[in-house]
């Protein structure tokens, strides 16, 4: 039983030691950005390219017909005519960067940051699931994103 317990508690110990220490107040280092494989690079390029011409139509064909947005506080929209009627109005300068990414087989995902401009700081996080077509094209199954703002 000693030694269970000895065992136990060099095991936290070791794990304690490995974890990132941010110090109380101070935020902890943004993730590096991940190259992406050029099919799942487009998605992002494409999206940033759609906002950045406020083009809701362009950017609900980057989604899957039955695809979700899930904006903070609002209820999830579904379908591309809701995420077009959605996007109606929405836009600006937008650069996106990945944290990570998978996929295998027709499913995958990225998760990565948000800045109104590249190199700058990131404004938020996002999350996008994504699915391929029949023809082998990535789309946006869902898209969910929140700011790095603190709320007051």
């Amino acid at each position: 039983m000693r030694c269970e317990m000895r065992v136990a508690a060099l095991f936290g110990a070791i794990v304690l030691a490995a974890l990132p220490r941010v110090s109380a107040g101070q935020e902890p280092a943004p993730p590096p950005t991940v190259d992406l494989p050029p099919e799942l690079a487009r998605v992002l390029t494409d999206y940033e390219t759609a906002w950045g011409k406020r083009d809701a139509a362009a950017l609900a064909q980057l989604f899957a017909e039955d695809g979700f947005v899930l904006p903070g506080g609002r209820s999830p929209v579904r379908g591309r005519a809701a995420i077009q009627t959605y996007y109606t109005g929405h836009g600006g300068p937008l650069a996106l960067r990945a944290f990570a990414f998978w996929t295998e087989g027709r499913v995958g995902y990225i998760l990565g940051g948000y800045a109104e401009k590249r190199g700058g700081p990131d404004d938020g996080k996002f999350t996008l699931t994504l699915k391929k077509d029949a023809g082998g094209k990535w789309l946006i199954y869902s898209d969910m994103d929140n700011s790095n703002r603190r709320p007051r």
